[in-house]
Order: structure tokens, then sequence, then C-alpha cells
């Protein structure tokens, strides 16, 4: 079974667009996989972080991702900063990257841009990001087009360690995942569903209240055509409620037309904040159970002890043909 590996970085929020467009085809693919499955700490470290924050969405991310029916059982789940070995291959393989690769990954571009007075890790966390990928020989790497550049550069990295060194690294493909149905910010249906603290009424949260579910959907931006029709370009509210209900519920989006064909806004609305309730009431209930268990702790244990060995003896392995021993 070919390896296949996925990052998530704990910031922000979980939102419902994320559950829909990226986390239900990350469940799909751990059993076509063999999955490994991480929390990107380090990386969230290449801009300040608020430390009590960072600690709790460590645990709170891991624990909603495997409510979200990422198992344990087919699915190797761990902390990156638990590992020590990934920092310091990375340190190797950064002596091995030239500044001008690194430079030119976009988001360096993009951040490095907002603030003159960046860190070096932001420079350097593409390289980190190829030791995530290739101390464990993954074989794909799930990605947007957009992050598409980032395992090219780890291939990159990898053909010259092993063409300098002697073969070391398995070349990782980028895995580019057919795009999951884009949820729309409610308030601006033109924007993606992204962080709460963006659009906190037009994002609904994994964590949100029965309450605060209605209450969001209830007050999403729809139009005054009264007509409940599946048109982006047109409709782009109601084809947006239409999706999410279509996504949660598996119901065909032209069954829910029919359904509510002669019914109002308010009527149709009150079903899609039921469908998503529903639905996220039952992630909440296993998200609850998970959060301070004992299960939670062996699972990452688990997690840790499995990448820490293939860590170090990919580390050995480079330090021994670098030269770097005693």
């Amino acid at each position: 079974m070919k390896r296949i590996l996925t990052g998530i970085k704990p910031t922000g929020e979980i939102t419902l667009g994320n559950y829909i467009g990226a986390i239900k085809q990350m469940v799909n693919m751990q059993d076509e996989y063999e999955t490994y499955l991480f929390v990107a700490d380090l990386h969230a470290l290449t801009v300040p972080q608020d430390p009590k924050e960072l600690h709790d969405r460590i645990k709170r991310f891991v624990a909603m991702y495997i409510a979200c029916g990422m198992d344990p059982n087919k699915c190797t789940i761990y902390i990156q900063s638990e590992n020590v070995y990934i920092p310091a291959m990375s340190y190797l393989l950064e002596c091995t990257t030239s500044y001008g690769e690194a430079s030119r990954m976009i988001q360096f571009k993009e951040k490095s841009k907002e603030n003159k007075n960046f860190s070096v890790g932001l420079l350097t966390y593409p390289v980190l990001m190829a030791v995530d990928i290739l101390y464990c020989d993954a074989d794909y790497v799930p990605v947007g087009i957009d992050q598409k550049q980032h395992v090219e550069l780890a291939r990159d990295i990898a053909i010259r360690f092993n063409s300098r060194y002697g073969d070391t690294f398995n070349i990782p493909e980028p895995l580019v995942t057919s795009v999951g149905t884009k949820i729309k910010d409610l308030k601006d249906p033109s924007k993606k569903m992204s962080k709460t603290e963006d659009s906190p009424t037009g994002v609904i949260s994994m964590y949100d209240t029965k309450e605060e579910i209605t209450k969001k959907i209830m007050g999403a931006t729809t139009d005054s055509d009264n007509t409940i029709k599946f048109d982006p370009d047109n409709k782009p509210g109601i084809s947006n409620l239409l999706n999410i209900a279509s996504s949660l519920s598996g119901r065909k989006i032209e069954e829910i037309e029919q359904e509510f064909a002669r019914s109002g806004y308010g009527d149709f609305k009150k079903y899609v904040a039921s469908v998503v309730v529903e639905k996220l009431g039952e992630i909440q209930d296993k998200y609850n159970k998970l959060i301070n268990s004992d299960e939670l702790n062996k699972i990452l244990d688990e997690g840790k002890t499995k990448t820490e060995k293939l860590a170090k003896e990919k580390y050995e392995l480079m330090k021994q043909r670098m030269g770097v021993i005693r």
C-alpha cells in the first residue's frame, strides 16, 4: 500500500468549510493509502503565536480530526514537535538547499512583503516541510494546486541529496486532490468560509453550539427572489446553503430543490440549520469524549513512538553519509 502524508497547522479555527472541502476527502483517502497525519505546530511558529492558544489548539485539532473520521487504526497521528529528529534533519537539509530555492516559495514572498522583519524560520520552513515528507519515505502528498510548489522543492532536495551522498530518500509525488465542495462565507458568499475571526457571523466553527449554528444560518445572506434554485452566479447565497445541505445529508441538490420548490427561504434555512446541527452534533459528541481522554494521549504516544523510530533511522543514515559521525 502506498504511503501518503498530510499536515494540519494549528492556527485559526476548523470550520465547516474545512470539513466539507478537505477533511471529508482525507477520511476517504485513509482507506486507499497508508496514511500519516501530523499537527504542524513547528510551522505555526514562523509567525508570532500566543503560547497558550497554540498549546490549546494542538490537542483540539487532533481530537476534532479524529471525531470527523480520521481513524487511528488506519492512520498514524502525531505531533510534529514531539519528534526531535525532524528539526535536526531539517538543519542537515538546509545545508544542501540554496537561499534562492527557499526564497522563491510563494508563502515566503507574500509574508515577507507583509512584514520586512520576518523570522529566519519563515525562510527555512519549506525545508522543514520537505523533512516532514522525506523522513517517512512518503509516496504521495495530497495538496491543492497552490501547495504543489512545496512538494516540488522536497523532490529537488531529495534528488540532490541522493545524487551527492547516495540513495537515502524516496522521491515523493504531489497528489493534487479533487477539489471538494467549496463552502462560502454565509454573510459574503463571494468569499470562501475562512477563519472565524475574519467573519464571526459568516463562518460556522466546528465547535459552535446548536444555537450559534442556527442563528448564523438563519441570518445567512440570500436574495429577494424567494426561489430555491442552485445558481452560483445569480444566487450565490442560496447555492451555498444547498451545497452545505447536500454535502452533509448525502442528498442530491436537485432533490432538495424539489422538496422546497414551494417553500420560502425561512423554511429552507431551518432545514439547512437542522442538517448542520445534526451532523456537527454527532462530531462534537465524539470530540467531547476524546479531548481530555487517555485514549487521545495513547493515540499520540503511539504516533510519536512509531514516527520517532523512522526519523531516527533516517537521521543517523543522513549523518553517516554526510560524514558527521564520530
